[in-house]
């Protein structure tokens, strides 16, 4: 097995509730994968937004994933917003949707294999298409569908060894994807795997992003609640007892200090 790439020292991480987060701007993530993929493997990267964060607070295999990962990119807003209120804010979101259409035209340019596992039936072969057509060259090495569940790894493992990906892209949801790459990255001498979440669903059009203007006021989480409302539940428990937290966990430090 190719050695495991070690995180260069000039990464400043932060602590949110416990859980680690990468200081990095999408091109630093770039040249850090460019490295990963020279390398070899395994490598693992997290895109760690706050739902993560309050997962990770009672999942411990899915806590100790996070923690072990190559890279865990700060995806989501409310991340900047805590390690702000730390005092320690981080320069940029890296979201899924982000990394990946970078990684298409990094791809075009730079020859990497790219290889799209999860989502629903033919989602993924639709979110290749559009990355076809909107990144000419870029390489998609195979796409499937499977599952995590164990019954279907021996489908998936035939699948990716006969494509000899460089990036698997697995978008299976938190943490069943993170927890998936943990497990069967290096079985299957993955030299990458990055979780995705909805990313292909996004890229296929079924569910269509927020409008520039309302992402970079960092709103995107909202309008998604807002087209999707059977999220409500779940974004509505997970976010603001975020925000809570966070907020008291950098009460707590600055009464320390």
């Amino acid at each position: 097995m190719s050695r495991l790439i070690v995180r260069p020292d000039t990464i400043q991480s932060r602590r949110i509730l416990g859980v680690r987060v990468d200081d990095v701007t999408l091109d630093e993530t770039i040249a850090l994968i460019a490295e990963m993929i020279a390398a070899g493997g395994p490598h693992q990267i997290a895109t760690v937004n706050p739902e993560f964060v309050m997962a990770a607070q009672h999942n411990l295999a899915f806590h100790a994933t996070l923690e072990a990962t190559t890279l865990a990119v700060p995806d989501g807003t409310g991340l900047l917003y805590a390690a702000r209120w730390q005092g320690r804010a981080l320069r940029q979101k890296v979201t899924g949707i982000d990394l990946t259409e970078r990684l298409a035209a990094e791809s075009a340019q730079r020859g990497w294999r790219l290889f799209l596992l999860g989502a629903a039936p033919g989602v993924a072969e639709k979110a290749a298409a559009a990355l076809s057509e909107r990144f000419p060259g870029v390489v998609i090495a195979g796409t499937w569908a499977g599952s995590p569940s164990p019954a279907d790894q021996p489908a998936i493992a035939e699948q990716i060894r006969a494509a000899r990906p460089d990036i698997v892209l697995v978008a299976y949801g938190a943490p069943a994807q993170d927890l998936w790459i943990r497990r069967y990255g290096a079985r299957l001498r993955i030299p990458l795997g990055i979780g995705v979440g909805g990313t292909f669903d996004d890229l296929a059009g079924i569910r269509p992003r927020a409008p520039r203007s309302i992402r970079r006021l960092g709103l995107e989480w909202s309008y998604r609640l807002i087209r999707h409302p059977r999220r409500w539940r779940r974004i509505m428990t997970a976010v603001p007892v975020f925000g809570w937290a966070a907020w008291r966990e950098s009460r707590k430090h600055k009464d320390e200090r």
